[in-house]
């Protein structure tokens, strides 16, 4: 990776404090006001609460998901998700994550953490072809709303649909990385877009890169002191289990602006954590936005050189190749589990509990496809492949999958799968994965059956043919 000629030493970056108190351990920040001419009071120039409010209102939108009873309360579970899917006037309690024995949670509505915020203004606008109705994404997510709101404890039981793990892992896509490469990390790297030599906003403590920067810090999720845990520990954060990596403050409450692990960063973890080799995206994503914030602070409120702008884009491209592949290292995850959930379901054993698991992990291997084609990058051929794979649902025991949908946003069954031959699409998700992305954590990895499995559905075929 790297590293800017001109940067912040570890020791100014941990000599600097927040609230007054130093603390080594908070390693994004705090970074000193260099703001030329500032007269307020403020020392940090870091702040991004308004994306950790956006990633509360993702939670919290997930959360709701599942609380339609299958029609009776479906505007009323309706209204609900759009509050925080469009954002409320008024001030929304926080549904997830909340305070649990062990884990106990600093704030309890979204306006402690930042006021006016919402999901759907900073959601994917570009088409999305991985769903049925060729819509934005935007009104993708409208779609997957209404239906879930419809539905009994978001579960649609014909056609396969977790609606919460839809709706989730495709916001974390369309509205957290899409925001990250396709805005902050993209075009504000610009000389004149939003400038180093002058605050962001009229009278604001930090430069327009400083802001921006951290903003795109924001959406990945990170702790400000993840990179001193282990993937592990920072999994474990996000699950709400371990209180003492988390509270890196000591003060006994875990405060989500800065102490908590969401989404993106969590499935950077979970990779580096599992799968057949021993990545390390958590750490180099977040060590790319650390020395980039770093090397915008080292030129102390001045425009910053072309010579910085090209080492700061270099930074950008490390975060983004490895946040693309902590989408992909996810895909090919679930890939894998829907590929298992058919076995569990073959074998005939507690069926409703399977097709139930089938329909979680495939909703998360729809989501996390989803997501993988809201950033800048086109995916090509890659995408149009991954999309027919997947389909717009999974493979049904009945041998029937989604193929579309109508004008009154009912699903139309019209493409035919077996089970088997879903199997066989599965491990070619994940080829298609790893021969497109160079992923190598690759977690239920069941490559070495695809030969085997096709030779199978082959012989099957020609013995039926005889």
């Amino acid at each position: 990776m790297l590293k800017p000629k001109l940067k912040l030493t570890s020791a100014l970056v941990v000599a600097a404090f927040v609230g007054g108190t130093a603390f080594a351990d908070q390693a994004y920040g705090p970074f000193p006001v260099t703001v030329k001419g500032y007269e307020g009071d403020k020392t940090n120039s870091v702040s991004y609460s308004g994306q950790i409010a956006r990633h509360v209102l993702h939670d919290s939108l997930k959360k709701a998901a599942a609380k339609g009873d299958g029609g009776n309360n479906a505007a009323e579970v309706e209204a609900l998700m759009l509050a925080y899917f469009n954002g409320s006037e008024e001030d929304l309690a926080i549904i997830a994550p909340v305070s649990k024995d062990g884990f106990p949670v600093k704030q309890s509505t979204v306006n402690e953490i930042s006021k006016g915020k919402n999901i759907s203004g900073k959601f994917y606008k570009g088409a999305m072809t991985a769903w049925p109705g060729n819509q934005s994404g935007v009104d993708v997510a409208l779609q997957m709303i209404k239906l879930a709101a419809a539905s009994e404890q978001g579960y649609d039981p014909v056609n396969g649909m977790d609606w919460g793990q839809l709706i989730s892992k495709f916001t974390l896509g369309a509205m957290a990385y899409n925001q990250a490469v396709d805005n902050y990390l993209d075009e504000k790297l610009d000389a004149d877009n939003k400038p180093n030599d002058q605050p962001y906003s009229e009278g604001a403590h930090y430069t327009g890169k400083e802001h921006s920067w951290d903003e795109a810090f924001g959406y990945f999720g990170a702790a400000a002191h993840s990179v001193s845990l282990s993937p592990e520990q920072n999994y474990a954060v996000s699950k709400q289990k371990d209180l003492a990596a988390a509270d890196a403050n000591g003060d006994g409450v875990i405060d989500l602006k800065t102490e908590f692990v969401f989404g993106p960063a969590y499935y950077a973890a979970g990779a580096d954590k599992g799968g057949n080799k021993n990545t390390q995206y958590m750490t180099t994503i977040f060590n790319a936005f650390r020395d980039g914030r770093a090397l915008i602070a080292s030129a102390n409120g001045e425009a910053l050189t072309d010579e910085q702008r090209a080492q700061l884009k270099n930074y950008a491209d490390i975060i983004e190749t490895n946040w693309e592949k902590t989408l992909a290292e996810a895909t090919f995850k679930y890939a894998g589990s829907v590929y298992k959930d058919i076995d569990k379901i073959k074998s005939g054993e507690d069926t409703d509990k399977a097709l139930r698991n089938y329909a979680k992990h495939w909703g998360e291997l729809k989501g996390f496809s989803m997501a993988l084609q809201s950033g800048k990058n086109n995916l090509g051929a890659a995408a149009i492949d991954m999309n027919w794979l997947i389909g717009f649902g999974p493979a049904m025991p009945d041998g029937k999958m989604v193929s579309d949908i109508d004008a009154d946003g009912n699903f139309v069954r019209g493409r035919e799968m077996t089970l088997d031959d879903y199997q066989v699409n599965m491990l070619k998700v994940q080829k298609l994965l790893i021969d497109t992305f160079g992923i190598e954590s690759r977690a239920n990895d069941a490559t070495a059956d695809l030969a085997a499995l096709a030779e199978k559905l082959g012989e099957n075929a020609s013995a039926e043919n005889d």
